[in-house]
């Protein structure tokens, strides 16, 4: 099975999940609960669309807490090439919908130096996906936003992939480029991943 045929089969699984909400907040708590996340100072969290994990409601808890919540927003690096930045978020009525309706802080402020987090200083990453595997394997949608930003983390930074337990798969078909998950977290379980590729 190719990554396209692959991708299909998971956005099936992912839109027919029941009890999106309930489901979602189970799998937020386990990421929660891992000593990791509690070790860690500074964590990324995706901003959720269509039908994805749902994080929102997580993120708006840990903004009342002592860790350092960053969000992504897509843009483009100094090449013109896509990329994510990293913002700071300290409210949610700084974000406003942007691309794909996801929720971002407005263009104006993307170069706000108080608000600008780099990549090297995130010590927890909750990684999206369409479809994941029990070794840590993560298919996006295939822009490559994600596999671009998780190359430029440091060694020791935790990438977290979040998902439906429909969403898992046998195997994903990894290409060198791709970048395997360290763990992987649904609401039923979680797997430990490896870091080839990384």
């Amino acid at each position: 099975m190719d990554k396209q045929q692959q991708r299909q089969l998971a956005y099936a699984a992912r839109n027919g999940q029941p009890d999106k909400d309930i489901v979602s907040a189970e799998i937020c708590r386990r990421v929660i609960s891992q000593p990791w996340y509690a070790e860690a100072d500074t964590i990324l969290w995706y901003l959720h669309c269509r039908s994805e994990v749902r994080t929102l409601p997580a993120v708006i808890a840990q903004l009342a807490g002592d860790k350092r919540i960053a969000v992504p927003y897509c843009t483009v690096d100094q090449h013109g090439d896509k990329c994510l930045g990293l913002w700071h978020l300290q409210a949610l009525d700084e974000l406003q919908p942007g691309m794909w309706n996801i929720l971002e802080p407005p263009p104006e402020r993307w170069r706000e130096p108080a608000k600008q987090i780099s990549p090297n200083q995130l010590d927890v990453v909750i990684v999206p996906g369409v479809a994941f595997d029990s070794e840590g394997g993560r298919l996006g949608n295939g822009a490559g936003y994600y596999d671009r930003l998780l190359r430029q983390v440091r060694p020791d930074t935790l990438l977290a992939g979040v998902c439906y337990q429909s969403q898992l798969l046998p195997a994903i078909t990894m290409q060198s480029h791709d970048v395997y998950m360290d763990r992987v977290i649904t609401e039923r379980t979680f797997y430990f991943g490896n870091k080839l590729a990384r």
